[in-house]
């Protein structure tokens, strides 16, 4: 029986996943805050295996429902409508972006993902599919056995929902390692080695504009399991915690504000 992805948010993450969920072969119900008509283009274009929907349309239906909004927005999440539900959680805090802040995160007191896993009250989250920018998503990815595959780390309270989030990742195009445990996610949030820079291709000081543009959305350098494993089990806890924006090549924040939507861009 083809399964269903439930996508909560529809901007560039969002958009990503759902165009590799489908060329795997996976249904599609995607949505946002602001109702399944604004997003009916976007649907005509993933083709007869998406269909837009309500946020709560998509809990619904997701076999695993995915978290593909900025982190400044978890509370608006139904959280008593997620009871059971494997949850891919796509968030990262990035201190200040949009005014938001937290004193628990910012003193390490608890991870972002644990954040998001008390708001959604009985779900099974599992911190994933977060830790690359959405053109590296689509560009990364690889068939099984390709000598490009890359590697990404999950983390998890819940073993059956890690299985279940390995295996749609092994369909989209990569490999998996297990992180641990919700608690243990900071080793693969925002500013630790895995995060990011390892799945970007390196581009010449020296390029002109377009050039980088160009080789700025090609696929990075695969990262083997050994390597992934390797980086999570020396990663050290980042101080400050979570990203900045300074912490990016300057062509990705170019990409970010170009092509993120008004409302992403302000949360």
């Amino acid at each position: 029986m083809t399964q269903t992805i439930g996508i909560i948010g529809s901007g560039l993450v969002g958009k990503a996943v759902a165009h590799l969920a489908i060329a795997a072969g996976y249904n599609v119900v995607i949505s946002n805050s602001r109702g399944p008509e604004t997003i009916s283009g976007l649907v005509k274009d993933l083709g007869p295996r998406a269909r837009a929907g309500t946020v709560e349309d998509a809990i619904v239906a997701g076999d695993i429902v995915t978290i593909s909004i900025p982190i400044a927005a978890f509370e608006q999440l139904p959280g008593d409508k997620f009871a059971g539900k494997v949850v891919l959680d796509q968030t990262n805090y990035y201190p200040g972006l949009g005014d938001f802040r937290r004193d628990d995160l910012d003193q390490g007191e608890l991870t972002s993902s644990e954040l998001i896993a008390r708001q959604l009250k009985g779900a099974k989250v599992v911190k994933g599919l977060h830790n690359l920018s959405w053109i590296h998503m689509q560009a990364n990815a690889a068939p099984k056995g390709d000598a490009n595959r890359t590697t990404l780390p999950i983390a998890g309270d819940d073993a059956g929902a890690k299985q279940a989030v390995t295996t749609f990742l092994d369909d989209i195009g990569f490999d998996v390692i297990d992180a641990g445990s919700l608690a243990d996610s900071w080793r693969i949030e925002p500013s630790t080695d895995i995060y990011f820079w390892r799945y970007a291709p390196e581009v010449p000081l020296d390029a002109t504009d377009e050039e980088t543009r160009r080789k700025y959305q090609q696929p990075g350098k695969p990262l083997s399991r050994e390597e992934a494993r390797k980086l999570v089990d020396e990663a050290v806890r980042p101080s400050p915690i979570g990203g900045t924006f300074e912490g990016m090549p300057q062509i990705h924040v170019t990409l970010f504000f170009e092509q993120a939507s008004a409302d992403t861009v302000k949360k």
